[in-house]
């Protein structure tokens, strides 16, 4: 399947980025590498992330890379990471309507 960045997810990235580069750039290099890496191997086998617990959709699916989640939506011939966060927090609804 193709891999689609949303906006959002996009966003995401970088504000990932930033922030481990505030102490170490060449570690959030090499760090959004092996997370951007982590969401091509989901598109290999999208239903083989869990289903998103605070969403009622199987179409809306998630990996967990380190303390991360990146969370996809499955569309016929690809999927959309729609954002990526610490593991901690919770998923916003709106982010599954992007």
């Amino acid at each position: 399947m193709k891999l689609k960045w949303t906006q959002r997810s996009r966003r995401d990235l970088l504000e990932i980025g930033r922030y481990i580069a505030e102490d170490n750039p060449s570690a959030a290099r090499a760090f959004l590498v092996r997370l951007q890496d982590r969401a091509r191997r989901a598109a290999k086998t999208p239903l083989a992330g869990r289903r998103v617990p605070e969403t009622d959709r199987d179409d809306v699916r998630e990996v967990l890379f380190g303390n991360y989640r990146i969370v996809y939506r499955i569309e016929k011939r690809e999927i959309h990471v729609l954002t990526i966060f610490e593991g901690h927090r919770l998923l916003q609804k709106e982010t599954t309507e992007e």
